[in-house]
């Protein structure tokens, strides 16, 4: 009987961790019908938009990484920022909009560095982003 028991609790067990593990990400997703043409997260490297559409970015931070810096275009004239009225980021989350203006390529940057414990050693390497967006 113990052993039934014991076998009971472990599946149950095993069912709560599946039921938990399984949880959607707690993070935001493209938000579509709130304004942007196009969203890319930190999987995207290239995109392609039209004048006057918009584009959300939307970078997580990986694990034992600091979040993200904001990220920024490499050239405003085509692809300048914008405020997001709707943007609210979870903690590890970082948001960014932009409005294409005109044909050319501007490039979106942004960059993360290793999460370290005060008073300690900490390695000096930075993770760079690098969205490539057209503008046709």
């Amino acid at each position: 009987m113990k052993r039934s028991v014991f076998l009971a609790a472990i599946a149950m067990f095993a069912v709560a961790c599946g039921a938990t593990g399984s949880r959607a990400n707690p993070s935001p997703t493209p938000r579509s019908g709130l304004g942007f043409d196009v969203s890319a997260s930190e999987n995207e490297h290239a995109v392609t938009m039209h004048p006057g559409q918009k584009l959300e970015v939307a970078l997580h931070a990986a694990n034992g990484m600091n979040a993200w810096s904001h990220p920024v275009s490499s050239d405003p004239s085509t692809l300048e920022p914008t405020v997001d009225p709707a943007a609210t980021a979870a903690v590890g989350v970082t948001l960014a909009a932009f409005v294409a203006h005109k044909s050319g390529t501007a490039q979106v940057t942004a960059n993360a560095g290793p999460k370290c414990p005060p008073n300690a050693a900490c390695p000096a390497y930075l993770v760079v982003y690098s969205l490539t967006v057209t503008v046709t």
